[in-house]
């Protein structure tokens, strides 16, 4: 007689992938991509990269490491108006952009603003029921079993 194991007694319903995960993990393969390119950051760039691998396997501590990754970012961006603060520096002023032969100069709080705009996004797909929903899968590493 073959005896039913908690894997085999109930079928687990499978979750879609929800659309805003992929755009966020699509957001943050570009984002590392062009890092990696650009060699800024490569070893940061490349644990993103395995984080959006681990959550597209539908990994558990996939989940829990965007959150983190989430969470500090969030944090960081927030500081990051009060860290770059120097009232005595004349040449702290409007950040520069060039794209191509165009060049914008946008004010710092502008920018500040954007990316913390961004990092409450990422937190807010982060932190949604249905990407908890999606990834559900809990390996075990452990090759002594």
């Amino acid at each position: 007689m073959a005896q039913q194991t908690p894997l085999t007694a109930e079928p687990v319903a499978k979750a879609k992938l929800p659309k805003r995960l992929v755009a966020l993990l699509l957001f943050l393969t570009l984002a590392s991509v062009s890092g990696i390119m650009a060699n800024q950051g490569v070893l940061f760039c490349i644990l993103t990269l395995f984080i959006v691998l681990a959550v597209l396997g539908r990994q558990l501590v996939g989940l829990y490491l965007l959150r983190g990754y989430t969470l500090v970012q969030l944090v960081a961006v927030c500081f990051l108006p009060v860290i770059l603060y120097q009232p005595d520096n004349p040449l702290a002023g409007p950040s520069t952009f060039h794209l191509g032969t165009w060049q914008g100069k946008v004010p710092d709080l502008l920018v500040f603003g954007l990316l913390i705009i961004i990092a409450m996004v990422q937190a807010w797909i982060a932190f949604s029921p249905k990407v908890k929903a999606y990834c559900h899968v809990r390996n075990s590493m452990n090759i002594m079993r």
